[in-house]
């Protein structure tokens, strides 16, 4: 695909940079279009990422509605069936500013401020319209094919609160038509998924105007989390993980001195008591060191593996929340590891075989990326050199592929990020893994070495589910809400033919729970056909036991499958022995 750089050359682009600047040049087109339209809109940023591309557009007082952004989308086929050539120029800085000054630009000059002072400015023209731009592009509107203009939503201007909230106008575009298609029918199910209908549907949790981000877990809900938290329990037991609880709300002081303070403050919550600061904690990592600090620890003990179910709060933008993928409150299935240098690889090595048994059960595939050295950051070059290697060598050990995210690491050490991949090809970054030479310096921590000698342990933070409610959003969408036997809220539901055979039905109930099946009963005077759909579409239960007057009479239970199939006829042991198998065998 040929494309036209900054300095007017032509050239053909390589592979992997075609679809990058397809949208971006989608991205001019759609401003082009909204131009057109609204001629006094003014832009802000409008780039290309993974997911499409977008541009922040301030509108005034005009408020999009769906008919609007297909209007967009038409004008943007006609600015493609024009044909315009798309073509650069460059500008010194102060003529930059004039020019977008006298187009009414304003944020585009304020984006100019933020730049070197003797930074020279590209400009992309197409037609009537001329947008500041590094490039490249396509060179002509035509090459655009295939394209859809999305949604809208709001986005601060340079993401910061205290600034004007812009209207975000979202689009994708692919190389061919079939490939949008593709991309359509994937949007498709993925609002059949979409976890925020599913868990209304079948009353997992909710979400309210009076606690905006804050989710609350309705009994089934209730019982998908606590069978994840049993699960968790169960194999950091066998790992040798101790659990701890730490307290919700700790004195400023403690975060200062974790650097929490410095590096996160603008997301913490914090309260006066005694007329002092205290903050409710965004992460469980300083209440854990003070566990750690609390006695005198031999080389013996280590490593210590230590486990919070932590809930924490994160102030984060109103705009940004998200179902249970973005939210203020969470619980973080957190755990720290305390240990001597040369337990680091391995270590490491044991976290990583963990991760894997916990994403395996869930059938979930995943890449791996190692995150290094931020800007921002705490510690020596020395010990983020031997952090890095010390993950580097375990992940080379493992033979496990990764790839390097430069600069992204945690400010106090760099980590290891696990990319699920979910049954639509989605990914969500959930488990990390990071090494921590610092936080154990700045609270002094110590144990006592072979030779009766003071040394300071390495520290690993991580997580497997990464936030217990984010995971179940991710599973709920994974699954379609069709948890399997071990995980499913409601594992079978009873449903009645008739009154005729409510006592042996009423048996049939009482015996499963016996048998700690989470069971229902639906005897309501409905139609058969009726509770079926119902059981089976609403509220995605396994399995269905149809009770019938044959059924009571032969003392057996039909069982209907959730994803349909023949009916299964069986002794009512039969059907406890095999669920309770499933339950135990997590399958």
């Amino acid at each position: 695909m040929k494309v036209i750089y900054a300095n007017g050359t032509v050239a053909e682009c390589a592979p992997e940079e075609e679809l990058h600047i397809l949208r971006h040049s989608a991205a001019h087109i759609m401003a082009q279009a909204i131009k057109r339209i609204y001629p006094e809109a003014r832009f802000a940023y409008g780039p290309a990422n993974e997911k499409g591309f977008y541009y922040d557009v301030d509108l005034g007082d005009v408020k999009l509605t769906d008919e609007d952004l297909a209007k967009i989308e038409a004008e943007m086929k006609k600015i493609c069936k024009e044909n315009l050539p798309i073509r650069p120029s460059i500008l010194p800085r102060d003529e930059a500013v004039a020019f977008m000054k006298e187009r009414g630009e304003i944020y585009k000059v304020e984006h100019i401020a933020d730049l070197a002072e003797d930074a020279e400015i590209s400009f992309f023209t197409q037609g009537d319209y001329v947008d500041m731009c590094t490039g490249p592009h396509l060179c002509y509107t035509k090459a655009l094919k295939a394209f859809k203009v999305l949604g809208q939503s709001g986005a601060y201007w340079k993401n910061d609160k205290n600034n004007k909230m812009l209207t975000r106008i979202k689009g994708v575009a692919f190389r061919t038509q079939e490939e949008l298609d593709n991309h359509m029918k994937l949007l498709e199910e993925a609002e059949k998924r979409d976890h925020r209908r599913i868990g209304k549907e079948m009353g997992l949790f909710m979400l309210c105007d009076e606690a905006p981000g804050f989710p609350f877990f309705l009994p089934k809900g209730m019982t998908l989390k606590n069978t994840l938290i049993d699960y968790w329990r169960e194999i950091h037991t066998r790992e040798n993980y101790v659990e701890v609880s730490t307290p919700l709300i700790m004195n400023r002081h403690l975060w200062e001195t974790s650097g929490h303070w410095d590096h996160y403050k603008d997301n913490m919550y914090s309260t006066t008591i005694d007329e002092e600061t205290y903050c409710v904690k965004p992460m469980n990592c300083p209440g854990g060191v003070m566990v750690y600090r609390s006695q005198p620890h031999s080389y013996r003990e280590l490593p210590m593996r230590v486990g919070e179910l932590g809930l924490v709060h994160r102030h984060e933008l109103k705009g940004a929340l998200h179902g249970l993928f973005r939210v203020r409150c969470f619980t973080q299935d957190d755990a720290h590891i305390f240990m001597r240098r040369e337990q680091i690889t391995e270590e490491i090595v044991s976290v990583v075989h963990l991760i894997n048994e916990v994403y395996n059960k869930f059938g979930f595939k995943y890449t791996v990326e190692l995150s290094t050295r931020p800007e921002n950051s705490m510690g020596s070059d020395e010990d983020w050199e031997a952090a890095t290697n010390g993950l580097k060598g375990a992940l080379e050990k493992l033979g496990l592929p990764y790839v390097i995210n430069e600069g992204d690491g945690a400010f106090y050490g760099p980590k290891i990020d696990f990319h699920l991949e979910d049954s639509l090809g989605r990914t969500w970054q959930c488990g990390t893994i990071q090494l921590d030479f610092q936080m154990p310096i700045n609270f002094e921590l110590e144990y006592t070495d072979d030779k009766g000698e003071k040394q300071r342990p390495i520290m690993i933070h991580r997580v497997c589910f990464g936030s217990i409610e984010r995971f179940i959003g991710v599973i709920t969408e994974h699954f379609a809400g069709k948890f399997p036997v071990w995980l499913a809220p409601t594992q079978a539901k009873v449903l009645l033919v008739s009154e005729k055979c409510a006592e042996y039905g009423r048996k049939v109930y009482e015996a499963l729970r016996e048998a700690k099946i989470r069971v229902e009963l639906d005897d309501r005077n409905e139609k058969i056909g009726y509770m079926i759909r119902e059981a089976q579409v609403v509220d995605r239960v396994p399995y269905m036991l149809v009770i019938g007057q044959k059924e009571a009479e032969d003392g057996t239970v039909s069982v209907r499958l959730r994803d349909g199939g023949e009916t299964l006829v069986m002794s009512l042991d039969e059907f406890i022995a095999k669920i309770k198998k499933e339950t135990e065998e997590r399958l």
